[in-house]
């Protein structure tokens, strides 16, 4: 195969309410809408374009490994400690459902954050070395 996977280019996120999810991201996240109709909202973010799709109530784009921990498929990475904690004091400030500022085991620090709908988010201090340069 001479071709490759280059860049995940869209994330699919279940919404109840397309309309009020998208305000959200737009408010609290500075997303870029591109797209709404009633059964989906098109954001950019992040490099990335994310569709907020509806869906039934209780659904989540999370899950639980086999410990029963809850876990996240996104993680959003910011520019060192110094945006991390500002973000954190950000979302805070907005309103945004935020857990603690964590260290685990590993480089940087992390944070978790929640949508409307409770799907939680992840956000890393440390970029990507490919995205650095």
């Amino acid at each position: 195969m001479s071709e490759s996977l280059i860049r995940v280019g869209t994330t699919y996120i279940p919404v109840t309410n397309v309309e009020d999810s998208a305000d959200w991201y737009v408010t609290n996240l500075a997303a870029e809408l591109s797209y709404q109709d009633a059964d989906k909202a098109i954001i950019n973010l992040a490099n990335q374009s994310f569709f907020l799709v509806k869906a039934n109530e209780n659904q989540s784009s999370n899950f639980l490994d086999y410990k029963g921990g809850k876990w996240f498929s996104v993680t959003f990475e910011v520019d060192g400690m110094d945006a991390l904690q500002n973000l954190h004091k950000e979302f805070k400030e907005k309103g945004v459902r935020v857990g603690d500022i964590e260290n685990r085991g590993h480089a940087g620090r992390n944070f978790v954050f929640y949508d409307l709908d409770g799907n939680g988010f992840d956000v890393w201090s440390e970029l990507s070395p490919t995205f650095k340069r």
